[in-house]
This record gives C-alpha cells, sequence and structure tokens, in this order.
C-alpha cells in the first residue's frame, strides 16, 4: 500500500470513527423535559345547579357544528359561506401554514448540506513574467453536516412542532370566535326585525288611537292636550322606527364582512323569528383543558419556551462539524478533469466559544424567563376560561327566571292597557292615562324580545366558552384545528 494510500485509508477511518462517535453522543439532549404546568380547576361549577348539566365524558372533544343546534337554515347557510370569504380566518390560516414552514426549516438541520462550485478565475502579480497572468479552472461537491451532539437542532424542532400546534389552536381559536360573531350577528338582525314588526303593529295602532281622538275632539269629548299627546306618541314610534332601520343595516353590514363581501353587493336572507334556546350541557371544568382552543394553544407556547431553554444551554457545549469536498483544479482546460488534478479533503472540525461577555448566561436566563411568561399566561387562560364559563352559567340560568317573570310583566300590561282603553272610550278617564298605558305595553313587547336576543347570545357566549362542542353533540363534522394539550 502507498504512503498516499495509508493517508486516505486513516482519513477516512478517521471520518468514519468520527460519526459513530457523534451517534453515540447525540443520545444526549440537554435542557429540562417538558412538564404541563400544573393548574388547579376543581371538580364541578359553581354555578351549575345540581341534575341541570350533563356531566361531560373524559374524552376529546373538538369545535363541531354547534350550531346547528339552534335549528335555523339560514343560519346554517351563512355558516357555510364564512369560511370560504373570511379574511381575518384567511390571516391564520396563512399564520399556521408558515409555522409549518418554520418546522420544515428546523428539521432540515438534520442532515447534511450538499453543495457544488465551478468558477474559471485568471489572476497575476507583480511586473509580466512567464506564466503571470494565469488561469485557473476549478469545480469541486463539498458536504457539510453538523452533529447534533447536544441536542440543539432536536430542541430546535420540539419548539418549532410546539409553535405548529400551537398555531393549530390560534386558528380553531379563531374559527370559533368568528362563529359566535357570525350567530350573535345573525341573533340581533333577527331580533331587530321581530322589533321593527312590532313597531309597525304599534304605529298602526296609534294611527288609529291619533285617528279616533280627533274624531273625539270634533264630537266635543277629547280636549286638543290629548290630540297633541297621540301625536307626539306617534312621533316617537316613528324615530323608534327609523334609529332601528339603520342600527339593523349596520348589523347586516357586519354580516357582509365576516362573509368577506361588499355590504352593497349582500342580500340579508329571508327567514323566520329568532330559533328557541338550545340546552347546553355545561361538563367538568377538567374537560376544559380538552375543549379550548385558547387553553391548548397556550400549554403549546409553553413548551415551545420550554424546547427554547434546551436550544439556549446547547451554546455551552462544542459544536462538531464534518465536512468532506473534492473536485478538480487546473492552471490548464486542458487539463482541467485529470487525475493529476484532482484534489480531496476530509474531516472534522471542533468549535468552542471560549468568552462571550455572558452572551450565552444571558441568553439561556432570558430563555427561562420566557417559559416563565408563558407558564403563567397559560394558567391565566385556564382562569380566564373557568370565569367565562361561571358567567355563562349564572347568565343562562337566570335568565330562564327573568324570561318568565318578563312574561308575568308583559301579560299584565297587555291586561292594563285594554282596560284603560276601554275607560277611557268610556270618558271614565284621561289621554294620559292610555298613553302611559300604550307606552308600558310598548317597553314589555320590546323587553320580552330582546330577552329572548339575549337567551340565545348567553347561550352563544357558554357554547364558545365550553370550547365550542360538547359530548353528545352530533351535529356536523368535527373541525379541525385544536390539539389535545400534552
Amino acid at each position: 500500500m502507498t504512503t498516499k494510500d495509508q493517508r486516505l485509508s486513516f482519513c477516512g477511518r478517521s471520518f468514519w470513527l468520527a460519526c459513530g462517535l457523534c451517534l453515540c453522543v447525540s443520545a444526549c439532549t440537554v435542557g429540562p423535559d417538558y412538564h404541563r404546568p400544573a393548574q388547579s380547576v376543581g371538580t364541578a361549577y359553581a354555578q351549575a345547579p345540581a341534575g341541570s348539566w350533563q356531566v361531560a365524558q373524559p374524552q376529546m372533544v373538538v369545535q363541531s357544528e354547534w350550531w346547528k343546534a339552534l335549528g335555523d337554515p339560514e343560519l346554517d347557510h351563512l355558516m357555510t359561506r364564512m369560511p370560504a370569504g373570511n379574511l381575518d380566518l384567511a390571516q391564520s390560516e396563512a399564520q399556521y401554514r408558515q409555522a409549518q414552514a418554520a418546522l420544515g426549516a428546523s428539521r432540515s438541520a438534520l442532515f447534511p448540506v450538499v453543495g457544488a462550485s465551478s468558477s474559471v478565475k485568471r489572476a497575476g502579480q507583480g511586473l509580466a513574467a512567464p506564466g503571470n497572468p494565469a488561469n485557473t479552472y476549478d469545480v469541486s461537491a463539498a458536504v457539510t453536516w453538523e452533529a447534533d451532539l447536544w441536542g440543539r437542532v432536536r430542541r430546535g424542532i420540539e419548539a418549532s412542532r410546539a409553535g405548529v400546534q400551537a398555531s393549530e389552536a390560534d386558528l380553531a381559536a379563531m374559527r370559533l370566535s368568528l362563529q359566535s360573531t357570525l350567530a350573535q350577528s345573525y341573533m340581533a338582525v333577527r331580533s331587530s326585525e321581530m322589533q321593527d314588526a312590532l313597531l309597525e303593529r304599534t304605529l298602526q295602532a296609534y294611527q288609529q288611537a291619533l285617528t279616533m281622538t280627533r274624531h273625539r275632539l270634533a264630537a266635543g269629548v277629547a280636549t286638543p292636550a290629548d290630540v297633541a299627546a297621540a301625536s307626539a306618541q306617534l312621533d316617537q314610534a316613528r324615530v323608534q322606527r327609523i334609529r332601528l332601520g339603520w342600527q339593523r343595516a349596520q348589523q347586516i353590514h357586519a354580516v357582509a364582512v365576516l362573509l368577506g363581501q361588499v355590504p352593497s353587493g349582500f342580500q340579508w336572507p329571508a327567514g323566520r323569528g329568532l330559533p328557541p334556546v338550545p340546552q347546553v350541557p355545561a361538563g367538568v371544568p377538567s374537560a376544559l383543558l380538552q375543549h379550548r382552543p385558547d387553553i391548548a394553544g397556550a400549554e403549546r407556547r409553553v413548551a415551545q419556551a420550554n424546547a427554547q431553554i434546551g436550544v439556549a444551554q446547547s451554546a455551552w457545549f462544542p459544536d462538531l462539524t464534518l465536512s468532506a469536498q473534492g473536485g478538480y483544479s487546473a492552471g490548464a482546460f486542458a487539463s482541467w478533469i485529470t487525475a493529476p488534478a484532482q484534489f480531496w479533503t476530509l474531516g472534522p472540525a471542533l468549535a468552542l466559544t471560549l468568552f462571550d461577555g455572558g452572551a450565552r448566561s444571558a441568553a439561556v436566563e432570558q430563555a427561562r424567563a420566557a417559559y416563565d411568561v408563558q407558564a403563567a399566561a397559560y394558567r391565566k387562560t385556564v382562569l380566564d376560561a373557568l370565569r367565562e364559563v361561571e358567567d355563562a352559567l349564572v347568565q343562562s340560568h337566570d335568565m330562564v327566571d327573568e324570561q318568565a317573570a318578563q312574561d308575568r310583566a308583559l301579560a299584565a300590561a297587555r291586561e292594563t292597557l285594554r282596560q284603560v282603553t276601554n275607560q277611557y272610550q268610556s270618558g271614565l278617564v284621561d289621554y294620559l292615562s292610555v298613553v302611559q298605558a300604550q307606552t308600558a305595553a310598548l317597553s314589555a313587547e320590546q323587553n320580552s324580545v330582546s330577552l329572548q336576543a339575549q337567551r340565545l347570545d348567553a347561550a352563544v357566549q357558554l357554547v364558545v366558552a365550553l370550547g365550542g362542542g360538547w359530548p353528545g353533540l352530533n351535529t356536523g363534522s368535527v373541525a379541525p384545528g385544536t390539539s389535545a394539550p400534552r
């Protein structure tokens, strides 16, 4: 064996020895292993009456087509149209794709970098002399691989993967938020339509009352003040209807933007009044850790910050780079790709920072502080979610009693108006009493419609607080976008 072959054999053995050493050491991964931050959630909701709410089963439940529980076909149609046109949802989807691309970039660091180059150069130095200037022809290929001895790349991939899951949860949270906004806007417009129909009937009744009062004035049994009161009441009702009209138009414009359409070109679908209020099972508090996309996103960001600690700590250890290069370099084109012009290099390189003025220590402390920030944000998100459920529960429960009381008040107002109207026609009371009774009856009618819309809003808020779905809800396909906390 020649000396050249011996050197080549020695370098080859050294290279493969370094590779084997890298594979052995690569099992080491610096940085803390992730554990989800502990957060007490309780065993039951304080505002859930005993026996009133179905207990959730310990299973993963993600967002479903929960709005179908309302039983409104027009709302179902609008919900189907929204994902294709909503621009907020398009932004969240683009951010999710961006996080996926970042994960791909992190994974690429596990593999070697292969490159090739070719060049033709002419160079000279000093005075002209034989062979000066001269041409140089080069062509080469190189392979470089940085061994992940301490887990820096793997921790980076772990952080990127958690970032993808957090972005996926953000997408689900955005989708749920838009769905609830559309549902509440839809209910607001339907409520406004019912209020408009009520005011239309009221205007007809007020117009008849004004005509009757004018006839009574002509007959000498009414006063000009009675006519003025009836006219003022009619105009006030007209003002309410005008205000209600432009407010409803603005609400329809908001729905158009949610669907990604120009308001002027959007046609509001004709439909019936408000749907009945659905029953929403609250479940148990621990189920929120599975259902809520914002909780899942916050938990994944804790995992991402935890992995970044390992990335920062890996800077304390040396980097091992394995590289190989080979090619041809010659001074004449005719002898370029020939055996004498061949060259190669092969070997490892070890690099370690000896002094950086405390930069690595500061980076580790910064990563630990970032983890503490995300851990606190996660716990705060859980507490906020529990508060939102409790608020929605107490509102939904108490509104049942409020609706019953409002129904009794409406019945009493209608009866009062009937009796006062009969007394006025009999000449027993003045028209001011009629005006007061009519005002009270109209207010009771309006409050009854508003309360029904508020109960539907409260039900939607409870659905959103519970994460957009509950066990036993089989109203549609499962929407992607949430990941169970780990």
